[in-house]
């Protein structure tokens, strides 16, 4: 099924059911989306990676959000931010387990012939696209770094 009718299809149900915390979560996601279709243009939908983008987004601010609240003792906000972030990822596909992760970007650093992490750069290139939306940007920087520290390539 497409996302973006998947993403309705679950908001309609969230009203039926009155769950509000998933009501809310999915009226953000959707508000998001409406506002990356406008940008992107009215003739034109949003492709699967897109939506994709706007949900890992959307993820990314609630984890950070909730750092922000435990960092100052607001704990139930911090949790609230992390529930909301659970709903969010039941959008994207599978995430990478770390050896899976990690021997990706090992691969990726032998096709790119990197000896240092000087050459971090040219590695997330030929990684990222391959990764997309199945890992976090940070873990896959975390895993090239690894292997570069290493000199394994």
């Amino acid at each position: 099924m497409d996302l973006g009718k998947r993403i309705q299809e679950d908001l309609v149900i969230s009203m039926k059911s009155r769950d509000e915390m998933r009501l809310g979560t999915l009226r953000m996601l959707k508000a998001a989306l409406q506002l990356a279709q406008v940008e992107k243009g009215k003739d034109k939908e949003l492709a699967e990676e897109e939506i994709l983008a706007v949900v890992q987004r959307l993820i990314k601010q609630r984890r950070e959000a909730s750092e922000q609240y435990r960092a100052h003792g607001v704990s139930d906000r911090a949790d609230r931010e992390l529930d909301e972030a659970r709903i969010l990822e039941g959008y994207m596909p599978e995430q990478l387990g770390d050896e899976e992760l990690a021997s990706m970007a090992l691969e990726a650093a032998i096709q790119a012939g990197a000896k240092s992490p000087k050459d971090m750069g040219r590695v997330m290139g030929i990684l990222m696209p391959k990764v997309k939306g199945r890992a976090e940007g940070g873990r896959v920087r975390a895993a090239v770094t690894q292997i570069l520290e290493q000199g394994r390539p």
